[in-house]
């Protein structure tokens, strides 16, 4: 079982490297941390589980975060008290967005972060991904709202970007008129 400490913390240069593609068929030791990944989401969602095991609530992971540099993540997305959508993608890409934008009113958080970002990260309020399944094949998933900020984040991820890198230093809630907040 994956547990908070396995997450890399922002200070490690690893989450600043721009992961590589994954070629197919998949590797079983990707396969696995994907099941970890989609374990620990999940069980961090629920209140018992989580403070049971001691995990950080969180909604979405990249490899990156486990120290494996490939483009692979996973969200899972509770929509109701303990009813959960769980995505995994394989070289995801975001292909369309929205014009609108939209940021976190509480904030953005992160498993690798752990401490208070104060700031707005602009965000699409919906964008369309397209990657692959484990098995290779070709998915589309239309996202809005906090499930299309989950995916932009966890993309962002593969890049080497963290969220805080959107918020301007100078003034953290700049233009927060011109997003809706969520």
């Amino acid at each position: 079982m994956l547990k908070t400490k396995d997450i890399l913390d922002e200070k490690s240069s690893i989450l600043r490297k721009v992961s590589n593609d994954v070629t197919f068929p998949m590797e079983e030791e990707d396969l696995k941390k994907i099941d970890l990944m989609v374990e620990y989401l999940t069980n961090s969602q629920i209140d018992a589980l989580a403070e049971k095991y001691d995990l950080r609530p969180g909604m979405g992971m990249a490899a990156i975060q486990l120290g494996v540099p490939k483009r692979y993540l996973t969200i899972v997305h509770e929509i109701e008290e303990g009813n959960f959508d769980t995505y995994v993608v394989i070289n995801p890409k975001i292909v369309s967005t929205s014009q609108e934008k939209i940021y976190v009113e509480d904030g953005e958080g992160c498993l690798s972060v752990n401490r208070e970002v104060e700031g707005i990260v602009p965000r699409y309020a919906r964008v369309t991904v397209e990657g692959y399944d484990t098995l290779g094949n070709k998915i589309k998933i239309r996202a809005r709202e906090e499930l299309a900020i989950a995916f932009q984040h966890e993309i962002d991820h593969l890049n080497g970007i963290l969220f805080f890198d959107h918020i301007d230093k100078k003034n953290p809630f700049k233009d927060k008129d011109k997003y809706r907040a969520i």
